[in-house]
């Protein structure tokens, strides 16, 4: 009987070390904090995974560039080195060329058409692209339309960028936008930002309400403007090192959660946005709500001339097209 015993327990042990041994330990890493609409993604396309394979496979989610800013993290996913993101368009655009087409000034007229082209043949065709970069693009979640903050003065009208100093993402096409309305953008990391605009190394920055409110931007910032001059998605990325070690069961779930997670973040967004505007003027910001859109269009007219060519213009007009 001790030896049946001690058989049992070994092999209860085996079974044990194996079920431990199997499980599947992937990072998902983004630079917002978690209490964001980032964090709400992150924890969908978690709790998705986790219930798909039986708890085999668990998402461990680092939130507030805990793995670095967001070009560190893609980098990170070409060689393998971390797993998962859901990352802005800025970074990405350095290696898919075609994302930079979504980033065009005043493009989406709102959140249904931009929704409706990245669910689209549009959006996946975009997502195709990500492979020859080493990653696989699972689903276009949200960030939201873009506005901008700044501790110098309120703007209304175009020249009020004049001179300002605004972070942009590592974008071109963004970059070129801030260049054509007169400011002095410089492309930085996020991870650096809260620091640089505490320290008046740069006096504003452009981001979707979420990622205003989420980092307390009243702290250190006076004026908001909602401009909303680019929708700016969130994309879902894997690097293509550990989609490969997949099978195509598995592959599926992780499409599945990235659905999860994409529509977490936009019902986050939804939600935020008006909520968002209203906690931006409690906490003491100066909120300019509307802007004479057409000026400010004509004024980025020139990032159309001299990029549009450069990244895919069918892809730009496709874009239009399907929003009539």
């Amino acid at each position: 009987m001790k030896k049946i015993a001690l058989l049992i327990t070994v092999l209860t042990g085996a079974t044990l070390a194996g079920n431990v041994l199997a499980q599947r330990n992937m990072n998902l890493a983004f630079t917002p904090p978690l209490d964001s609409h980032y964090g709400d993604a992150g924890r969908a396309f978690a709790d998705r995974i986790e219930s798909l394979s039986d708890g085999e496979i668990r998402i461990s989610i680092k939130p507030s560039g805990a793995l670095g800013g967001e070009r560190d993290v893609v980098e990170g996913m070409q060689i393998g080195t971390v797993e998962l993101s859901i990352s802005s368009t800025g970074p990405i655009g350095n290696f898919v060329p075609e994302v930079y087409a979504l980033d065009f000034p005043f493009l989406f007229k709102s959140y249904e058409s931009a929704h409706k082209v990245l669910d689209g043949n549009i959006g996946q065709d975009i997502l195709e692209a990500f492979q020859p970069a080493g990653l696989i693009g699972l689903a276009w979640a949200e960030n939201g339309f873009r506005h901008v903050t700044n501790s110098v003065r309120p703007i209304e009208d175009p020249e009020d960028f004049q001179g300002l100093k605004l972070r942009t993402m590592e974008n071109e096409v963004h970059i070129a936008a801030f260049r054509a309305l007169g400011a002095s953008p410089t492309p930085m990391s996020w991870t650096e930002v809260l620091t640089s605009l505490q320290q008046g190394t740069i006096d504003g920055q452009e981001n979707p309400i979420p990622i205003i409110t989420a980092n307390n931007m009243w702290e250190i910032q006076q004026y908001a403007t909602l401009t909303g001059h680019a929708y700016s998605p969130a994309a879902v990325v894997m690097s293509e090192i550990h989609w490969n070690r997949l099978n195509e069961e598995e592959q599926a779930w992780f499409r599945e959660a990235a659905r999860a997670a994409a529509e977490a973040s936009r019902q986050t967004v939804a939600n935020n946005e008006q909520a968002g505007i209203e906690e931006m003027k409690a906490n003491g910001m100066s909120v300019v709500e509307e802007v004479d859109k057409q000026a400010f269009e004509a004024a980025v007219q020139p990032v159309y001339d001299q990029y549009a060519e450069r990244y895919a213009p069918e892809l730009i007009e496709r874009i239009r097209a399907a929003q009539q």
